[in-house]
């Protein structure tokens, strides 16, 4: 009997909880290897021989094989699962998904990850009140930015009626956006989405508080 795919991650990680998103929206089974971010876990020797990047997720396949780098991973797992598709078929419609999810994957979330906001504090000695200015910032650029491209077309979700890899990267942003007490005003269908995506069991046995190291 194969063994289940490992997930290394953090329950407060918005990359892991797009994984999370992904395997629970496929039904897939998973073993949770908590790492604690926070805690320094990652730089640990025991978690740097398998993953030199020191980051997480990693999802470790039952072969023995280890995917890092959460669109990576999620890409992989669409490929391999592909239902329920994460991605239209429509080469156009595949376009705009992808971009959607890189408003969040690739304009926001980098620079406000921990260890960006460890670098501004212990490195660069910028205090509190600036490093918070700095994540609501991007935040709120970033999301302004989603909330036009959804303008352009209806639907329940970022993209049509069904959830997609959009959708995998908005819910753990906006998480953290409250999180952060962000200016959430003038998002009308950004958070209706997300309000949709969370009445769907697979986003509420993803979220942070469903985790089994989740720490209030």
């Amino acid at each position: 009997m194969l063994s289940r795919m490992k997930l290394y991650n953090y329950f407060r990680s918005s990359a892991s909880f797009r994984v999370r998103i992904a395997l629970e929206l496929k039904g897939l089974a998973y073993d949770y290897l908590p790492v604690h971010l926070a805690k320094g876990e990652q730089r640990k020797p025991e978690f740097s021989a398998l993953n030199a990047e020191g980051l997480v997720p990693m999802l470790e396949l039952p072969g023995g094989q280890r995917l890092t780098q959460s669109m990576a991973i999620i890409d992989y797992l669409d490929e391999t699962h592909p239902a329920p598709p994460l991605l239209p078929r429509d080469a156009l419609e595949r376009a705009r998904v992808r971009a959607l999810a890189q408003i969040v994957a690739c304009e926001i979330h980098p620079l406000n990850n921990l260890r960006v906001l460890k670098y501004l504090v212990n490195d660069l000695k910028v205090g509190d009140e600036a490093k918070n200015g700095w994540y609501k910032h991007w935040v709120r650029l970033g999301l302004l930015a989603y909330e036009a491209r959804l303008a352009e077309q209806p639907g329940r979700y970022s993209h049509g009626d069904t959830p997609t890899l959009a959708d995998c990267c908005l819910v753990p942003q906006i998480f953290n956006a409250q999180r952060f007490d962000c200016d959430l005003s003038n998002l009308p269908r950004t958070l209706a989405v997300h309000q949709a995506c969370m009445q769907l069991p697979a986003f509420q046995k993803a979220q942070p508080s469903a985790c089994p190291d989740f720490e209030p």
